[in-house]
């Protein structure tokens, strides 16, 4: 196939157009700068420059552009969100970039698409020891706060356009927390990189927080799997075996690259400096992957995160 693929130049567009390249497709990747379009040559991935949230630029740069399929990665993350406010550009991405790609994935011709997605879908908070799966719990309910709900509404709002636009087969993949070799610094690489700066502190193994994880190689195979055998409709939990908290997986990448032990500090002292980190940090989530096993035959290649972890070094 030849896919479209938008957030080519980001960390997992990265990982998903090395093994759509390494299973035979071709990648068209889109970019909103120069410098992610000399990479992506780098890479051996045509490049498209433009912004998902300019429709008529967006609109101009595929013109005259055909793909059999789309996938929609994007997003403005940088580095770890803190606040509310740090999400805002990828909540955009997420609600008017995904109505603006849709145009742009019909106007290609390409008659599959898959998105990008996450288990803080399913909404921020404590879900307790039940397992999660695609059916038995709603998808992005109404948020407890209105900043909540800007988050929600992108979820929302992304998958609504994936399963609604007309002449699309539409898919997404819920993700869990990303992890994995980086590119440029990206990834797990700079999470190690500020624990040896002693820049990274952890909160205190009583708080109750546990997250599914996913490999970023793993979300790479599962985009493959998603596009050559993913059932129109659906989505799929791409997550490995075994929920924890942000503060096991980092103390293991400490323990695992020698670097210091990160610091431990009250989870007091993340609410008024860090209101989307303390949200993340309290949510408690276990997601099934067995629909994705059984429909996309996927599983993941590091059944849990201390797999990943020792296969970075």
């Amino acid at each position: 196939m030849r896919v479209l693929l938008a957030g080519a130049s980001g960390v997992l567009g990265r990982h998903m157009s090395a093994a759509l390249v390494r299973s035979g497709h071709e990648v068209v990747g889109l970019t909103r700068s120069p410098d992610g379009a000399r990479r992506l040559r780098d890479d051996g991935v045509e490049p498209v420059v433009a912004d998902l949230l300019d429709r008529d630029g967006l609109l101009r740069a595929v013109d005259g552009q055909r793909a059999d399929a789309a996938v929609h990665a994007a997003t403005a993350l940088r580095k770890p969100p803190m606040r509310h406010s740090d999400m805002t550009a990828t909540d955009a991405l997420r609600v008017w970039g995904s109505r603006n790609f849709a145009e742009a994935v019909q106007a290609v011709g390409a008659r599959r698409l898959v998105v990008e997605s996450m288990h803080f879908g399913y909404g921020y908070g404590d879900f307790g020891d039940r397992v999660i799966t695609e059916s038995n719990t709603p998808w992005a309910p109404p948020g407890r706060t209105p900043a909540l709900e800007r988050h929600l509404e992108g979820f929302r709002v992304k998958e609504h356009v994936a399963f609604h636009t007309e002449g699309v087969e539409g898919i997404s993949l819920r993700f869990g927390a990303l992890y994995g070799p980086g590119y440029g610094g990206g990834g797990s690489d700079a999470i190690v990189e500020m624990l040896r700066k002693r820049a990274l502190p952890v909160v205190s193994e009583r708080v109750r927080g546990s997250l599914p994880w996913t490999h970023l190689e793993d979300a790479g195979t599962a985009t493959v799997a998603a596009l050559e055998r993913g059932r129109p409709g659906a989505a799929y939990h791409i997550v490995d075996d075994e929920s924890a908290s942000m503060t096991a997986h980092v103390r293991y990448l400490a323990e695992t690259f020698g670097t210091p032990k990160p610091m431990t500090v009250p989870l007091w002292v993340i609410r008024p400096v860090g209101p989307y980190l303390h949200a993340f940090l309290t949510t408690v989530a276990r997601l099934s992957n067995a629909t994705a096993r059984a429909e996309l035959s996927w599983e993941p290649v590091y059944p849990t995160y201390r797999d990943g972890i020792k296969a970075l070094r």
